[in-house]
């Protein structure tokens, strides 16, 4: 795959944490013809991602801006805050930065979750929110061990990018790996990691579900991980949300099936509310 070409950047966040971003920007006059997106990706994760719905997303007239989450690939990978609150300032330090505002953000799984808390705390710098396998939920005390025993269950280091692929179970999983004189390892930290759902086994955040504002998609994978029951509860707090399940995808939609969530987003944004 070819990765989308765009404007490579570096944020600098006030606690010294550096955040690698990508701006990409469709030709010609239409970039001014759609709103611009945001794209978030998710726990142990990278911008990269992304790159099979940034064409298509380019050709709908959208500015696209991609980020490495802090702790996660070019980004700062062992910076000194990994709260959620952390997470949401570089989300919207980038906006700022960009001047992306009213942008649409498109977060899967953590991304997600920072994604929504950004639309509750800044209803005005929100145009859209479209959750990818994300939701409000919690308390999950079991979560952190969950994210361990998962990372933990890696065999590296990967003898070569086909195991790796293999046992991960998408190419894009392969691209911040290291090569060491060994093998193949993870270029993240584990602690950090970890770390980063810390608050997400102790808080809830259905308050702040509540508060967002702005249209909203929430999208599930046919295979995916968002309980029914929490899936059932964000349509009852928010009548408003659009909700969509493609098919043939689990947590990872975005990398199962770009083109089906790609014709989601659009069918969405393409609505009267947006």
């Amino acid at each position: 795959m070819t990765t989308a070409p765009g404007r490579e950047g570096l944020l600098t966040a006030p606690d010294g944490t550096r955040i690698a971003y990508r701006d990409h920007t469709p030709p010609g006059p239409r970039a001014t013809l759609a709103p611009p997106l945001l794209l978030l990706h998710g726990l142990a994760g990278h911008q990269g991602e992304w790159d099979a719905l940034i064409p298509l997303f380019l050709a709908d007239g959208h500015r696209v801006v991609t980020y490495d989450a802090r702790g996660h690939g070019a980004s700062t990978l062992r910076p000194a805050d990994t709260t959620r609150a952390a997470h949401v300032r570089d989300a919207v330090a980038l906006v700022d930065e960009l001047s992306l505002a009213p942008v649409t953000l498109i977060g899967q799984s953590l991304g997600g979750h920072t994604a929504m808390l950004l639309a509750a705390a800044h209803p005005d710098l929100a145009g859209a929110l479209i959750l990818v396998e994300a939701g409000a939920g919690g308390p999950n005390p079991g979560l952190p061990a969950e994210i361990a025993a998962w990372l933990d269950s890696w065999p590296t280091p990967f003898a070569s990018l086909a195991q790796a692929r293999a046992f991960l179970g998408h190419e894009a999983w392969t691209r911040t790996l290291e090569n060491r004189r060994d093998g193949w390892y993870p270029a993240f930290d584990r602690t950090t990691i970890v770390d980063s759902v810390a608050e997400l086994a102790t808080t809830t955040y259905w308050p702040q579900w509540s508060r967002t504002t702005c249209p909203t998609l929430l999208v599930r994978g046919e295979h995916g991980t968002v309980p029914d029951a929490d899936a059932t509860r964000m349509l009852a707090l928010r009548p408003d949300t659009h909700h969509t399940l493609v098919p043939h995808a689990a947590h990872d939609v975005h990398l199962d099936q770009p083109a089906l969530l790609h014709e989601a987003i659009a069918d969405f944004l393409a609505s009267p509310d947006p």
